[in-house]
This record gives C-alpha cells, sequence and structure tokens, in this order.
C-alpha cells in the first residue's frame, strides 16, 4: 500500500526515539464575569501532566470525568494552546509554532473520536469523509486518492464497494472504523484515540481493540490510549497514566501497576474491576471511592485527592506531594510513599 510520506517525497524518522514527551504541561481556561469579561479565577483543567510515548508504544491515561484526559488529548495535537510546559513530538517543540509550521506535523498526529458519526459530514461520502486530510494535505489527484481509501477500508476490515455509502447506513463499529481509517489517511505515527470504544458495545469493544493492536504491529503506531474503563486501558496499554483534577497521580508499566496499585486513587480504580474470585471482590470493597470529584476551579489544597481518600492525613490536607519513585520504572505522588509523619 502507497504511504503519504511516499507520495509527498518525506521521510520516516528513526523508530528508537521517543515520539512523544509532554512536560509540565499546564492548561487553565479564564472565568470571565460581567459586561467587561473580567477574569475572576480558572479552571485548571491540566496542572501539571509529564509522560512519554515510545516507538511503537500504547499509552494509556485513564482516570474519572472531569480528570483532564481529553484536555490532554488536545493539546498534544495542538488543537489547544497550553498555559505553560512543552510538548516534544519526533524531537521537536510544538510549542509556540505556527499554523503553517503545524501542518507538516499535524499529518503525522491523528486522532480518533469517541463517536465518529458525529465528526462525519453527513452529506459526504465515505470516500470523501476519508479523502478530506488527503486534500488538507495537498493531495488532490482523485483516482489515487479514491486507491488509497480502498485500501484503507479493507485495511480496517471493510469493502472497497462502501466508498460511495454515506455514514448513516453504517453501524457504530462499522463508523469507528471508518474513523480509524480517517486518521489513518496521512500515515501518522501517533494516534490519540480520545474515549474511542466507550459507545460501542462491549463484543464491538473488543474487535476494535483488536483491531488498533493489529494495526499498531503493522503499520509501528504510537497510542495515546484515552478511556475511563481501567479494564479496557489495562488491555491494549503497555503503560498507564493515571489521572486525578488535572495531575498524574501514579504511572508504569501496565502489569506491574495494577499488579501492585500504590496511589490510593489508583487503588480504586483497579478494586473497580470486577473479579469472579470472591475474595478479590471483597478486598476490593475496601477501596471505593466515596463522593465526588471536586472541581478543578476550586482544587483542594494539599493533595488533590484528600478529600475522598481513606487514607489521607493532616499532611495530605496542606502540602501537596511530590512524584517519587514507586518501583521500576514507575512514578506516583503520595505522601504514604515517602514515609512522612502521620502524627
Amino acid at each position: 500500500m502507497s504511504t503519504v510520506a511516499e507520495q509527498a517525497g518525506g521521510s520516516l524518522p528513526t523508530a528508537n526515539s521517543d515520539v512523544l514527551e509532554v512536560r509540565d504541561l499546564v492548561k487553565h481556561f479564564p472565568i470571565t464575569r460581567g459586561l467587561l469579561r473580567r477574569t475572576v479565577g480558572h479552571v485548571r483543567a491540566v496542572d501539571g501532566v509529564s509522560f512519554r510515548i515510545g516507538a511503537g508504544e500504547t499509552v494509556g491515561l485513564v482516570g474519572e470525568s472531569g480528570s483532564g484526559k481529553s484536555t490532554v488529548a488536545r493539546l498534544v495535537l495542538r488543537l489547544l494552546d497550553r498555559t505553560s510546559g512543552s510538548i516534544r513530538f519526533e524531537g521537536r517543540e510544538l510549542t509556540g509554532l505556527r499554523s503553517r509550521e503545524m501542518m507538516p506535523l499535524r499529518r503525522r498526529m491523528q486522532i480518533i473520536f469517541q463517536d465518529p458519526v458525529s465528526s462525519f459530514d453527513p452529506r459526504m461520502t465515505i470516500l470523501a469523509v476519508i479523502s478530506e486530510p488527503l486534500e488538507a494535505h495537498g493531495m488532490t489527484d482523485r483516482r489515487v486518492n479514491r486507491r488509497r481509501a480502498a485500501e484503507l477500508l479493507e485495511l480496517v476490515g471493510l469493502s472497497a464497494g462502501d466508498l460511495d455509502k454515506y455514514p448513516h447506513q453504517f453501524s457504530g463499529g462499522q463508523a469507528q472504523r471508518i474513523g480509524i481509517a480517517r486518521a489513518l489517511a496521512t500515515d501518522p505515527r501517533l494516534l490519540v484515540c480520545d474515549e474511542a470504544v466507550s459507545a460501542l458495545d462491549v463484543s464491538v469493544q473488543a474487535q476494535v481493540l483488536n483491531l488498533l493492536r493489529s494495526l499498531q504491529r503493522e503499520l509501528g503506531l504510537s497510542y495515546l490510549f484515552i478511556a475511563h474503563d481501567l479494564n479496557v486501558v489495562r488491555y491494549i496499554s503497555d503503560r498507564i497514566c493515571v489521572m486525578y483534577l488535572g495531575q498524574v497521580v501514579e504511572q508504569g508499566p501496565a502489569d506491574a501497576l495494577l499488579a501492585d496499585p500504590r496511589h490510593p486513587y489508583t487503588q480504586t480504580l483497579a478494586a473497580a474491576i470486577a473479579s469472579a474470585d470472591p475474595a478479590v471482590a471483597r478486598a476490593g470493597g475496601r477501596h471505593v471511592v466515596r463522593g465526588e470529584i471536586p472541581s478543578p476551579s476550586a482544587p483542594p489544597p494539599g493533595c488533590r485527592f484528600h478529600t475522598r481518600c481513606p487514607s489521607a492525613f493532616d499532611l495530605c490536607r496542606t502540602t501537596a506531594p511530590e512524584s517519587v519513585a514507586a518501583g521500576p520504572d514507575r512514578l506516583a505522588s503520595c505522601h504514604l510513599l515517602t514515609g512522612a509523619d502521620r502524627g
């Protein structure tokens, strides 16, 4: 199958480099009031997030709704401008680049949405849907684009005969496959999967996840996989970052993190995974989180999880914990891991 890189005469970066490196990423949305739109506060949607994604690696970003996961996705893709912090893609700093400078990089980083149908123009055929990103990057040869679109549909398990159909003629799972085909059209290196399977039935979820894993092996893709379902994240991820109220509270290899979660919030998420073992289910009940996630416009002082943490003590309520080593290639932000005096 011909690639966009080949059509454009471009070259691929070395496979052993980090595809994405995010450091101390911050995004605060201003809260304004009155006729003069005076700023009276900020929504601290993302507050100091750092992680890396290697070549061919899947990093899962997991947390409750309102934790800032989707905002991170849009910041990484420069669909939103960050307040501060660094985003390096294929070794190049993205922050501060103009739209014209971003265009060749956008071809290499794409997104798969939660609801693909709402991102499709219902008046466009599937051919037009898949060809749109190609045309946006100056590839306007209709015969080449039709051939490319047909190859992509077959790659994701659909038929080239579907090119002249319309989005409403497909099921949710088929529509998501089309969304994946569209994301692959520009031959990206990084795919951001923003709740890409959460709207699908469980059986269809498994099919789409298996498709993503197969495509990763075949095309050498890297994924930032965002979800609130830890079962889904565990299945597809090499490493997991756990987000709570705009911050990453724990990260590490998926198997090690879930076998022995160190942060109390990660423990509550792990406990929510259904188990057929009654003893495991009873033990999980001890880690059930209470209450609602606080507002990101007024995060609690100290550790942001202390208002819901069963293990919180005085220091947690006044001092934010630093990120410390919690095992090989693992980090967690919790005073319990530093041997702090609990009084």
